[in-house]
C-alpha cells in the first residue's frame, strides 16, 4: 500500500465529509499534526486508528485502501438500472437530462 496514495484518499474522504483536519483529529482523538502526517504520506495509521478514521468519515475501508472498486461500481449501476426500468421512456429522458445538468455543475 502506497502511503501517499492512502493519504490522498483519506484527505479526499475528509474533504467530502466537510471536516477540517482539526475536526477529524478531535473525532478520533489524535493530534492535528498526525492527521496531516497521514494525509501527506509521512505516516501510516495503526489498524485501530484506521478503523476509527473510516468510521468518523463515513467511508468504506475499500475506498481508502484501493479507491474505486469494480464490484461496488457494478452494484450501483445495477441499482440505477432497476430504477430506470420502472420509468416510462419520457421519464428516463428526464432523468438523463437531470444527470447531464448535475454533471455540468460539477465541472
Amino acid at each position: 500500500m502506497d502511503k501517499i496514495e492512502f493519504g490522498s484518499r483519506l484527505r479526499e474522504a475528509r474533504n467530502m465529509a466537510k471536516f477540517t483536519q482539526e475536526q477529524l483529529a478531535e473525532k478520533v482523538n489524535i493530534g492535528t499534526t498526525y492527521v496531516s502526517d497521514i494525509e501527506r504520506g509521512a505516516k501510516f495509521p495503526s489498524l485501530s486508528l484506521f478503523i476509527k478514521l473510516v468510521d468518523a468519515l463515513g467511508v468504506s475501508s475499500d475506498f481508502i485502501l484501493r479507491g474505486e472498486i469494480e464490484a461496488g461500481k457494478n452494484c450501483v449501476y445495477d441499482d440505477i438500472t432497476k430504477k430506470l426500468d420502472a420509468l416510462t421512456p419520457k421519464q428516463r429522458l428526464g432523468v438523463v437530462n437531470l444527470i447531464d445538468a448535475y454533471i455540468k455543475t460539477l465541472n
